[in-house]
């Protein structure tokens, strides 16, 4: 397996690997996230749900470090996210862009990832990492083309190259057929169980309750709803969902 990333991280499960506290992040008289506040530790997966606009994505730009709070704290395997490159070298972030070098192959992708995060042998990092997403037959094909739902799982495997212990997940299923949500649902079990702390953000309550060691419900910048998984009947929560984020809509 690829090498963790140096620099602080939980000393014990029971110390947090994300922690949040009265998060914020207003764009002008909007607060895209307003006063969210959530602890995981290793092996844990939070997984949000809430309609477009809820400030979803904003909340995990902000756990990725590429937004700035204006309020509130939140820290990632023990460091700050002000911290800057050294905070993000432990977070992994996947996104229903794939953000991908189309000249590049999909080996290639990989790999730069990996040297950029110092891996010792990046090029095994890649290699395992395409292995571990079933696309490693593509791996010199280059990405543009590439259909869209194998771009995403280049894009998954770019994301997990270095191991990291934050993985931050923001539609990770989009554009994926059968083979590649099976291959991202064990990437992610696979993850959540070696000890990282996953956030898993997806529409599909079905996916994100089955990963999840706790479900939130976010609408208009707040944790409407927040428990642990083995407090939510699956039966039912579809339609408290809809309840939910259908207020005052």
């Amino acid at each position: 397996m690829p090498q963790q990333p140096a620099g602080p991280v939980a000393a014990s499960p029971d110390d947090p690997v994300v922690e949040a506290e009265a998060l914020a992040r207003q764009f002008g008289a909007r607060r895209a996230v307003d006063g969210v506040s959530f602890v995981l530790r290793a092996g844990e997966c939070l997984a949000l749900f809430g309609p477009n606009g809820a400030g979803k994505t904003t909340l995990l730009r902000l756990l990725a470090g590429l937004l700035a709070p204006s309020s509130g704290h939140c820290r990632v395997a023990g460091l700050g996210i002000r911290d800057g490159k050294l905070a993000r070298a432990h977070v992994g972030l996947v996104s229903h862009a794939s953000m991908l070098y189309g000249a590049l192959s999909a080996r290639e992708n990989v790999e730069f990832a990996a040297k950029l995060y110092g891996m010792p042998d990046p090029a095994g990092a890649a290699r395992d990492a395409l292995r571990s997403m079933r696309v490693l037959d593509r791996a010199e094909a280059p990405v543009r083309s590439l259909s869209r739902g194998l771009q995403q799982r280049v894009s998954i495997a770019r994301a997990i190259v270095h191991s990291p212990h934050v993985l931050l997940c923001d539609e990770p299923y989009t554009g994926l057929d059968e083979l590649g949500s099976a291959a991202l649902t064990e990437a992610l079990a696979e993850r959540r169980d070696s000890g990282a702390a996953l956030l898993l953000v997806t529409h599909n309550l079905g996916e994100g309750l089955a990963l999840a060691t706790q479900a939130a419900i976010m609408r208009r910048g707040s944790f409407v709803r927040h428990e642990n998984r083995s407090g939510v009947d699956a039966g039912t929560y579809a339609m408290e969902y809809r309840e939910l984020v259908t207020l005052d809509a």
